[in-house]
């Protein structure tokens, strides 16, 4: 049994989606810093630093409660559509910051396997009608 898993460990797939696992922890950061350390601030400055987080209303209980988190430490059951709007904007965003990394990676990609390429060389001596006509001259003449 120790065998079977032994080599079921060290097949290539296996290492592969470790090695996946791992990057995609590692990129996720970079991302989430990105939208948040970049992004956000910048579509802040547009929206006048509004944050929608907070919006709610409450559905059961009758509480005025001043944050969503003092409503949801009170125990009352809120309908959170402002946070709920703000992860939907977050994964947007993000969605397009990654599709921007791969789309730009993908391009720079396609441009080094393109310098890999040979350059079609042109052929060296007569072609092949060429030398089909020549061909077609010397029985012609003899």
């Amino acid at each position: 049994m120790f065998s079977e898993f032994k080599s079921f460990i060290a097949r290539g797939n296996v290492m592969d989606m470790a090695v996946g696992i791992i990057i995609g922890a590692a990129f996720t950061a970079i991302v989430k810093s990105m939208v948040d350390d970049l992004v956000n601030p910048i579509i802040g400055l547009f929206t006048g630093g509004v944050d929608f987080t907070n919006n709610f209303f409450v559905l059961s209980g009758d509480g005025d409660y001043a944050s969503l988190e003092a409503a949801r430490e009170a125990g009352a059951a809120v309908f959170a559509y402002g946070a709920f709007g703000m992860a939907v904007l977050n994964f947007l965003i993000i969605a397009f910051v990654v599709f921007m990394l791969v789309r730009s990676v993908n391009k720079a990609k396609e441009a080094m396997e393109k310098q890999d390429e040979p350059a079609e060389e042109t052929p060296k001596g007569p072609s092949e009608l060429d030398v089909l006509l020549e061909i077609r001259d010397a029985l012609k003449k003899g």
